[in-house]
């Protein structure tokens, strides 16, 4: 006579039945989910990075010539301290000159190579930049996104294509961190829901169309 074996659960995800992060494009966005995707960037990177107590896997490079994932956490806070500047800039001025604005990698501070030693402080430097543009475009009315700063160097930039511009950079960023973390093994320790691949993450986000 034959045993069942009885399997254990595993839950099947819901994905939402509207637009998604996963299938809207950025530029088609409602502003407030453009916030909330930016919001959950630091949500993601704490869910990857937080479990793993090695960081041998964080600081190093799998491959020679490809970013580690501590290099790609300075990128984008390196990122957000130049976007949040100009986004500063141009709520607070009538078309600013972003040309003028003094360049906030090139700060003493930011110089200092203390700065950056290690990957919990640089995720925490880009989580506090990061809850500040949240808090800056939230505040905004609709009509805001649109204020314009001028730049000869690069090209006029208006709050809502800066805050386009982030999510993207994220986008490409987050992608960059979840193909590292699986060439170097760091998920072999920790639970497979904090091992969840961005592409299965976007699915389950709703999004609102502009």
């Amino acid at each position: 006579m034959s045993t069942l074996i009885k399997q254990p659960y595993v839950p099947t995800p819901r994905f939402p039945a509207g637009p998604t992060a996963a299938t809207l494009p950025i530029p088609d966005h409602s502003n407030d989910s453009l916030i909330l995707r930016l919001h959950m960037t630091i949500n993601h990177l704490s869910r990857w990075l937080t479990p793993i107590t090695d960081p041998m896997p964080i600081e190093q490079s799998v491959r020679r010539g490809e970013p580690s994932v501590l290099d790609l956490l300075q990128r984008m806070r390196d990122e957000e301290l130049v976007v949040f500047a100009y986004m500063h800039a141009i709520v607070n001025e009538i078309n600013p000159d972003l040309d003028r604005i003094p360049d906030p990698l090139t700060t003493p501070q930011r110089l200092s190579s203390a700065l950056d030693k290690s990957w919990i402080s640089v995720l925490a430097d880009f989580r506090r930049l990061r809850q500040s543009t949240c808090s800056l475009l939230r505040a905004l009315p609709d009509n805001a996104w649109k204020r314009v700063g001028t730049s000869r160097i690069e090209h006029d930039w208006q709050v809502r294509t800066l805050a386009e511009r982030l999510v993207q950079h994220d986008l490409d960023c987050l992608y960059q961190i979840d193909l590292a973390l699986d060439r170097s093994g760091a998920r072999e320790s920790i639970s497979s829901a904090a091992g969840v691949h961005l592409d299965e993450i976007l699915r389950l986000i709703p999004v609102q169309p502009r």
